[in-house]
């Protein structure tokens, strides 16, 4: 009898799956049907198209890192064109698709053996003291639900500096993601390039198609000026504010350099480095960031210090002739201007110091949280990423901040002479290590690097700051790395029941 209602049941599966899969594809089509009378066709091909890059993001760790990276290069200010209670950033949505991935790769039993460093533990007291900060700080103002999600965007950002050391276990897989980040960087060079050299209303018009993903509309181009004129254009890219595409291409030239003069460059020929770097340093340029390019002098310089002495000689010729060079006397004049408080944006600058000062001096401790300070007649915003830590979370949450990063340099200069012998690493420690440099020298000028209105330049800094302790870590030997680093976290075995 079972195996009559077991045949007759197989003879209609076919036809049973054949209904199922008409209703969910009739369903799907409805939907899209909808979508397009709804929000037209732009829109419709749009989510098509990020449902199917999620869909390949659960399957991929790796793909969903590389859309989280995408995203910051190309798209840093995207929101989902919905509201779910919130209105999620796309780099929200991307970087919390990678932690659920990789959630699941633990949960799954695919991942084991948690992998740390001796610096884990100084940046989650680090987490630790921003959160009781935020806390603290709440009772100041209304605590608005963009407010909270930008601040746990800003903590999930120092976050994946942790992740990325466990996720990096192999030296193909940092040179992956470091090739990867390169070459977003340059297109977004280009794509800066490109809109600055448009006549500005073209270039209006092509930003303005972002507003329905979150971007701000109207005259978006941004310009150097004083009380009186216009001095010029400056490239933004699609990243809203000149300072922080400055910012982020700021770090990217600095992790290509060392591969100009990389022995085993990593794309194998150093011709296509040159042209990255070309991308990059002409959208640079033409952002118009003093803050960034002095930024990235600085990282170049630690470059040829710890490993290219012949560099030296090349900075130091290139800053002779950049006075008396047509195209590069004007932003000398410039930095000067910014040196002498001759100018109108740093004076503006100066006075934002003044406040600063007023505040902390105010609340020096714990500073005034990251909502709004309590009284009237201040402010938080300041142009520095030091002032914007003190005024959020004190002097104690800036002490917390440099000894973080110091860590992190430390870690990896006590293990130099390991990395040195590593030709698949050096250059890459030593491009992620002046991109970190790079940031806390354009630190003292923009205060984009740890902003939570600013969530894709403080992923990026965090993002190399964990690419950094992973490429340490694999370069450090085995029974020295299990003496420093924490407890590992072993893997789940199955419990078999016992047989009666």
């Amino acid at each position: 009898m079972l195996e009559n209602q077991r045949l007759k049941i197989n003879e209609y599966l076919p036809t049973l799956n054949a209904l199922t899969i008409g209703v969910l594809l009739g369903g799907l089509g409805g939907l899209l049907a909808l979508l397009l009378i709804l929000e037209g066709p732009v829109i419709a091909i749009g989510l098509i198209l990020a449902a199917m890059i999620g869909l390949v993001g659960l399957s991929n760790l790796d793909a969903s890192l590389a859309l989280v990276l995408i995203l910051t290069g190309l798209l840093p200010f995207g929101t989902l064109p919905f509201k779910i209670a919130i209105t999620p950033s796309l780099i929200d949505a991307a970087l919390g698709l990678f932690i659920v991935v990789y959630l699941f790769q633990w949960m799954t039993g695919r991942r084991h053996d948690l992998q740390t460093t001796p610096v884990h533990g100084v940046i989650v007291l680090f987490i630790l003291l921003m959160v009781f900060a935020f806390v603290l700080g709440m009772p100041n103002g209304t605590l608005t639900p963009g407010i909270l999600r930008r601040f746990l965007g800003l903590m999930a950002n120092v976050g994946l500096s942790l992740i990325l050391v466990d996720v990096v276990r192999r030296a193909e897989t940092l040179r992956r993601l470091a090739l990867t980040f390169m070459v977003i960087g340059a297109v977004a060079g280009v794509v800066g390039s490109v809109l600055w050299i448009l006549n500005d209303a073209a270039a209006n018009v092509i930003l303005n198609r972002l507003v329905r993903i979150g971007y701000p509309g109207g005259d978006v181009l941004r310009y150097r000026e004083d009380s009186v004129q216009i001095l010029g254009e400056r490239a933004i890219g699609t990243w809203v504010d000149p300072n922080a595409f400055g910012g982020f291409l700021m770090m990217v030239g600095a992790l290509i350099a060392p591969q100009l003069l990389a022995r085993r460059p990593l794309t194998g020929h150093r011709w296509i480095m040159f042209i990255l770097m070309a991308c990059v340093g002409a959208g640079l340029f033409l952002s118009d960031s003093r803050g960034s390019m002095l930024g990235l002098l600085a990282g170049l310089s630690l470059v040829a210090v710890i490993r290219y002495r012949s560099l030296i000689w090349v900075l130091l010729l290139l800053i002779a002739i950049a006075p008396f060079n047509p195209i590069t006397a004007g932003y000398v004049d410039k930095i000067i201007a910014g040196f002498t408080a001759s100018d109108l944006e740093t004076q503006m600058r100066l006075g934002e110091y003044k406040d600063a000062f007023i505040l902390i001096g105010r609340y020096p401790v714990f500073g005034v949280g990251f909502i709004s300070p309590p009284d009237i007649d201040l402010y938080v915003g300041f142009a520095s990423t030091y002032l914007t830590i003190a005024a959020n979370s004190g002097i104690v949450g800036l002490v917390m901040y440099l000894i973080t990063l110091l860590s992190v340099f430390s870690y990896g200069y006590r293990h130099r002479a390991a990395i040195d012998q590593n030709n698949e690493i050096n250059d890459i420690w030593l491009g992620l290590f002046a991109g970190v440099v790079a940031a806390m020298v354009g630190g003292v000028f923009d205060h984009f690097y740890f902003n939570i209105e600013f969530q894709a330049t403080s992923l990026t800094v965090w993002f190399f700051v964990g690419l950094l302790l992973a490429a340490t870590r694999l370069a450090v030997p085995v029974n020295e790395e299990e003496a420093l680093g924490l407890p590992r976290v072993p893997r789940l075995k199955r419990v078999e029941p016992l047989n009666d």
